[in-house]
């Protein structure tokens, strides 16, 4: 890719790209000013209509389940019981504003960015999809937001609830507080919420003009001398839309610090609670305003620190654990422990080119292995009859998919955490050629809780060292095993009669579909496993006889086996389907 060098060749890059840009954005604005209302329609009536038509059975039910459950003590149980009406009657006010804005945000943008993204180097007929991408597309996306509501107020909501009301083990401790200790905690709170914000919200807006200026000029650095991200030609409109919308980062940057305020203020009632102290939570009420200063300078390449008051909030607290380290560009000086600035300051120029020379894999990507990897493994679990039609038909007539939906994703990743354990491999290799490591994994919190524990799993099986046949019986006991006790397997053909070896195995198992269980809670999950048990069924109807029993139920419930192409183009899923390479996900 040539880059324009000199002044005269980087005016005239800059000059030819303006009516372009323009012409683009205006076609875009255009679209979101057509599709924008259509979509804040649905998605605010469709949430709206969740949210109020539940709202009773949330209330109740969820004062039913504290009161019920063992997981909590007396007194925990009764501060939440006194309250939870205050979240309870602001969660429809919340729900229907988050809404709102929801739909105008995604409403607006999706077809602006569908715009930009229709001139890019692997578009054919870029005229024609410059005027027809992000338009109807963007009014399906807007009812999969409705739909993945709806699974998480019906689905997710209670299933944490069930969680909340489960026996507890007989030596497990409920959680629970001192009363001695709750009015210092509530009084440290009470201080804690409105100086926080306060403070919080001032540091915010003092910093949000630097945050500006200094994101406008790096973006137009990159603009017209393209470097960094925007070296490919490709990427130069996008540049432009950048340096337009920068001024809603800053806002929501803002609005992002005065909302996490709320919670750091409240955070000062734990931290009486835990140290036993009310000065020590007024401690943190100051200090913590010092840290989101400092959090604020070096992520503006600011000076070093912050001049605000930092007082010892933690009895143990050492001097190190004061500083919290931001990224992995965090350099420390060995002799002092302080930071060096020049190389700090280095390593913040170039650290956005630097992340394009590393494949970096998104929360998406590694969402899409799974699910492609959930039809592939489920075409050989039904072939070779650990899948049964009984089991279609539990998921799709009654909607009880938890076999389904908990032990095929586990058989899955358990496939990924032998082959990764064989293979010697540093990470996780979910496909053919990748590897999944905690260098080039996504860097979302979510997706770190669920890959840390499965990166330690499959360090675990590989200290194992199974062998053929105990691999093949553990992928059926995954299936049809209760893998509670070690004495369970003993009529099973698993190899090992060690009881030791058979523990480690199966707390790995229940490990694997506990974390399964927990991402079934996300609400994609159930819209994208609903089509995966579509396919599942195709593939039955295929295999002929055994598959009869269900398609005579379907088509006497919904008259004709269409109704799967029909509920996918209703979701607008086609994007989502399976590539395969002689059996292997690509």
């Amino acid at each position: 890719m040539e880059v324009p060098t000199g002044l005269s060749a980087k005016l005239c890059s800059f000059l030819s790209f303006l009516p372009f840009f323009f012409l683009l954005f205006i076609l875009g604005i255009l679209k979101a000013a057509l599709v924008g209302p259509v979509v804040v329609g649905i998605i605010l009536i469709g949430n709206s209509a969740v949210i109020l038509g539940l709202w009773t059975a949330h209330f109740v039910w969820t004062y039913y389940c504290v009161v019920k459950t063992k997981k909590l003590g007396p007194v925990l149980k009764a501060v939440l019981l006194v309250s939870l009406p205050v979240p309870l009657a602001l969660w429809p006010v919340f729900g229907i504003v988050g809404s709102l804005l929801g739909g105008v945000g995604y409403g607006f943008f999706v077809p602006l960015l569908a715009t930009f993204e229709a001139v890019g180097e692997n578009v054919t007929d870029k005229l024609y999809h410059c005027f027809l991408d992000g338009c109807w597309s963007t009014i399906k996306g807007g009812c999969m937001v409705v739909q993945d509501f709806t699974d998480f107020c019906f689905h997710s909501y209670f299933s944490y609830m069930d969680e909340l009301i489960e026996t507890v083990l007989p030596d497990e401790k409920p959680m629970d507080i001192k009363l001695s200790k709750l009015p210092s905690c509530l009084l440290a709170s009470l201080i804690g919420v409105p100086v926080d914000m306060l403070l919080i919200t001032t540091v915010a807006l003092w910093k949000s003009p630097c945050m500006l200026f200094k994101g406008w000029k790096r973006l137009l650095e990159d603009l017209i001398g393209r470097e960094g991200p925007f070296l490919e030609r490709v990427c130069v409109p996008f540049a432009g839309l950048a340096i337009i919308l920068w001024p809603l980062a800053v806002v929501g940057g803002v609005i992002g610090a005065i909302v996490s305020s709320f919670f750091l203020g409240l955070y000062s009632g734990v931290i009486v609670h835990q140290e036993g102290s009310l000065h020590l939570g007024l401690a943190y009420i100051v200090a913590v305003v010092s840290l989101f200063d400092e959090y604020v300078n070096d992520l503006l390449a600011l000076r070093e620190g912050s001049c605000l008051p930092r007082p010892k909030y933690r009895r143990n607290m050492s001097p190190s654990s004061e500083r919290k380290k931001l990224g992995d560009n965090h350099i420390v000086n060995s002799k002092n422990g302080r930071d060096n600035p020049c190389t700090s300051k280095l390593i913040s120029e170039k650290s956005r080119t630097m992340k394009w020379t590393i494949q970096q894999y998104k929360p998406m990507q590694v969402w899409d292995w799974l699910c492609k990897s959930c039809e592939v493994n489920g075409r050989i679990l039904l072939r070779d009859g650990l899948i049964t039609h009984e089991d279609i038909e539990e998921c799709i007539l009654r909607g009880n998919c938890k076999k389904l939906g908990i032990q095929l994703p586990a058989w899955s990743i358990l496939q990924c955490l032998l082959e990764s354990a064989k293979s010697n491999s540093s990470g996780l290799v979910i496909s053919d050629g990748v590897e999944l490591t905690r260098v080039n994994g996504p860097r979302d919190k979510v997706f770190e809780w669920f890959i840390e524990p499965l990166l330690i799993m499959k360090e675990q099986i590989k200290g194992l060292q199974l062998d053929e046949n105990e691999e093949i019986c553990l992928r059926e006991l995954v299936m049809r095993g209760r893998n509670e006790k070690p004495e369970e397997w003993d009529d099973t053909e698993f190899a090992s009669s060690d009881n030791v070896r058979r523990a480690q195995l199966q707390s790995i198992i229940r490990r694997q579909q506990g974390i399964v269980a927990s991402m079934s809670r996300i609400p994609t999950f159930r819209r994208r496993f609903r089509n995966l048990v579509k396919v599942l069924y195709i593939e039955a109807i295929q295999n002929g006889a055994s598959a009869n029993h269900i398609g005579g139920i379907l088509e006497a419930r919904y008259g004709s086996k269409k109704w799967i192409q029909d509920e996918d183009r209703n979701n607008g899923d086609e994007g989502e389907r399976s590539t395969y390479d002689n059996g292997n996900v690509v």
